[in-house]
């Protein structure tokens, strides 16, 4: 007597293709966190050369106010506007291949906003450690300030979430950009950004014309630096809503 024995595939839970996607954006983390922090790092070594050079050719009567235009960099910028485009990179890529497994649009997005919010905080609490290596060390011995401009707040507190509404800001609007790409390609991006564009010439215009933009740096002035990046949220959460809508329609194209 022969014995046939088959076997049934357990089906996945949700959480569990969610889970699946996350793991699917952190295969290759060389893009996603290690060349981050290295070009981060390069920029680091890069300004701390520059600032020594500076004050090394500073008159001692001038070293003050030289250290203190140290104080304003833009320096760490750079790692926002990345994050941007990994957030393009990965969905423009990823999203064919996890169509092909069977997972599903609503999964795909949720596992990638899930993965995009975990990059977020840990960036956000390493450049929250590094500021406040920074302040220990009075601007890395020199005066400057990569990572405690005024801009980014005066405590840790206000940093690190300075730095994680930051990270969200441009991780969903390169997940918005990136659901443009996945369904209409080359020309949906350049629509996105002409109405972009014209949005935001059309605010300016508008508050020129009513001669309202003292009313408006009042409002930012009024709600704080915290306050004025918690309403980047919003911007956020509407971009991130508004990419979900396109990518569920979105059918991958060779």
């Amino acid at each position: 007597m022969t014995t046939i024995t088959s076997t049934v595939r357990k089906p996945v839970s949700a959480l569990g293709r969610i889970g699946n996607v996350v793991r699917l954006h952190l295969t290759n983390p060389w893009t996603t966190i290690i060349l981050p922090w290295m070009i981060l790092g390069i920029i680091l070594v890069g300004n701390i050369a520059i600032w020594a050079i500076i004050l090394a050719n500073t008159p001692t009567a001038d070293i003050a106010d030289v250290r203190e235009g140290l104080g304003y960099s833009g320096a760490s910028t750079y790692i926002f506007v990345y994050i941007m485009v990994v957030a393009v990179q990965a969905i423009a890529v990823t999203f064919p291949f996890a169509l092909g497994y069977g997972v599903t649009r609503r999964d795909y997005y949720l596992g990638t906003a899930l993965t995009f919010v975990g990059l977020s905080a840990m960036f956000s609490v390493g450049l929250t450690i590094l500021a406040a290596i920074e302040q220990a060390t009075d601007g890395w011995g020199l005066g400057g300030r990569m990572f405690t401009p005024v801009y980014y707040g005066d405590s840790w507190g206000q940093r690190l979430f300075i730095f994680f509404a930051a990270f969200l800001f441009f991780f969903s609007i390169g997940m918005a950009a990136a659901s443009i790409w996945v369904r209409w390609k080359a020309n949906g991006l350049v629509a996105f950004f002409v109405g972009l564009g014209v949005i935001l010439i059309g605010g300016a215009a508008l508050f020129t014309f009513t001669g309202t933009w003292g009313s408006f740096g009042a409002f930012f002035a009024n709600a704080g630096l915290v306050g004025s990046f918690a309403w980047s949220l919003v911007i956020s959460a509407i971009a991130a809503v508004g990419g979900f809508f396109v990518l569920r329609r979105a059918t991958p194209k060779s």
